[in-house]
């Protein structure tokens, strides 16, 4: 139970990501910790006279251990707060939120990142979270929550926490400067021009052995984090649904995904994509990427630096270039966002939280907790403690006491972008920290992502198989579109007419929840 939760957010963020990295099945990340900073990290003043919020925060642990006290106690100062974490191993989390929900023994502040279980809906609707919609516009840093953030993090029109804030779009282009240097070639900024630098890539010996041995794509067996989404939203293909006032329309009954599927298929007849890619790994794709059998990589920008580092005593002048605005005209750059940029929420509840008055102390807190200062302690640590300084950059001078006491609040930031006192010593990093950054600007949402479909929960899955399974299909020349449309027709006839429906029902009623 809270006393006073003034300045509640800075410990709880550290901890809330842990719950919040689940998603829609995005890979937790783990922040670098070679950053900069100008200032030291430690405290603001804070009057001298308000008592110490005390704040439990339930929260998720990605790593062994829990961390000790030092980040803690920084966070503490900075905040006023006095913060007592109950760690939730991330194997167990779904078991033990499940538990916590069906006796009410919570925290003040619950991390949750698994947005789609039944037991976490159900909470949420029976008011058991408070809506902190109605106050966001009174604190500086929650304040700035876009309004297409905050659609995203509602649940029928209702915001039942503050959204972990993570990148909206992280995918894009890597290819091989060097090769486009040896044949002449320019950047592409068209899909024509992509696919003439495969064509050219695959048939005019872009490494200069006189050998037939390159490639254009190299690809993977999948179709949402591999090449195909990318390459499909580039045409102009909508984010899993195209909504029209209020009608859904799923995006594989569009032109524009048929017109990704012409473009692959076209590559995979002339030889510009690896042949076997139905059947490849992502290891094995990046394996060959790095010994240089193919020139252009489709995927998270951020394994750029993968790539290059796999290529080192292999392909060691191989030089990347990263793209991330591609279009049919090259005028207007798409790319989708995964999850709308949401990690999960930091929930509140109304029986550990009683008051408005707790209330705003708890959104003061994380509020706070999104300060840059609070950022760097949970990215980099202390100065002169975990890292130091050397011109823009930050060095890591203990990398097992960086694990012990720093790593295990990477996954908590409620925002992980924007801050521009993190810095790297790595071009390659930086260009894609910049890249994914500017694909805010253009990032496609998924409308449904927030609504509530039954059958998409029961029978989603198996649905989506008759989808992937007739698109590989046609990418690989074993059916036509004829075939393609009767698979589309099927997955309506089994369920899908049915998610619609219950999509569209959805959305109306999160209209008039906001209404």
């Amino acid at each position: 139970m809270i006393k006073k939760w003034k300045r509640f957010a800075a410990l709880t963020l550290a901890s809330g990501t842990l719950l919040a990295a689940c998603g829609n099945g995005n890979d937790a990340e783990t922040t670098d910790p070679d950053t900069s900073t100008d200032d030291d990290t430690t405290t603001e003043a804070v009057e001298d006279n308000d008592e110490p919020t005390q704040i439990n925060w339930m929260n998720i642990l990605h790593t062994a251990s829990p961390p000790t006290d030092t980040i803690i106690n920084e966070i503490e100062e900075y905040t006023n707060t006095e913060l007592d974490f109950t760690w939730i191993p991330d194997a167990s989390k779904e078991e033990r939120l499940n538990t916590a929900l069906a006796s009410g023994n919570l925290g003040d502040i619950v991390t949750v990142t698994i947005l789609n279980n039944s037991s976490v809906r159900n909470a949420y609707k029976a008011g058991a979270f408070w809506d902190v919609e109605p106050f966001l516009d009174d604190y500086e840093n929650l304040s700035e929550i876009s309004e297409d953030m905050r659609r995203s993090a509602s649940i029928e029109g209702i915001m039942y926490g503050i959204p972990f804030q993570k990148p909206l779009a992280r995918n894009g282009i890597v290819i091989r400067q060097d090769w486009l240097d040896n044949l002449g070639l320019d950047v592409p900024e068209t899909l024509d021009e992509l696919y003439e630098v495969a064509r050219a890539f695959t048939e005019d010996d872009p490494d200069g052995d006189g050998q037939d041995n390159t490639f254009g794509f190299i690809d993977r067996a999948d179709l949402k984090y591999g090449a195909f989404k990318t390459i499909a939203t580039y045409h102009g293909a909508p984010n899993e649904w195209l909504e029209e006032d209020g009608t859904f329309t799923p995006e594989f009954d569009t032109q524009e995904y048929v017109d990704a599927m012409d473009f692959l298929r076209e590559a995979y007849e002339n030889g510009y994509i690896n042949q076997d890619f139905a059947v490849t790994s992502k290891e094995d794709q990046q394996e060959g990427f790095a010994q240089g059998r193919a020139g252009i990589y489709v995927g998270n920008l951020v394994d750029a630096r993968n790539l290059r580092n796999m290529s080192e005593g292999l392909q060691d002048h191989m030089e990347l270039v990263q793209v991330n605005k591609m279009s049919v005209d090259g005028n207007s750059p798409r790319i989708w966002s995964d999850n709308n940029g949401i990690g999960g929420l930091l929930s509140i509840p109304v029986n550990e939280v009683e008051t408005e008055e707790e209330l705003r102390d708890v959104l003061q807190f994380l509020n706070d907790i999104i300060d840059e200062e609070v950022y760097m302690l949970m990215t980099a640590g202390i100065e002169g403690v975990h890292y130091e300084v050397d011109g823009n950059t930050t060095v890591r001078l203990d990398d097992d006491l960086w694990q012990q006491e720093v790593q295990p609040f990477s996954s908590s930031r409620p925002k992980e972008v924007g801050f521009d006192r993190y810095q790297e010593d790595d071009p390659v990093k930086v260009e894609s920290d910049r890249l994914i950054l500017e694909n805010e600007e253009f990032a496609v949402l998924n409308p449904a992502y927030s609504l509530e479909s039954e059958t998409f929960s029961t029978n989603g899955s198996e649905l989506a198989i008759i989808i992937e399974d007739a698109t590989y299909q046609y990418i690989l020349g074993d059916i036509d579109l004829a075939g393609f449309e009767d698979a589309v027709q099927r997955w309506y006839d089994q369920g899908g007419q049915q998610i619609i429906d219950e999509y569209e029902a959805a959305y109306e009623e999160a209209q008039a929840n906001m209404n």
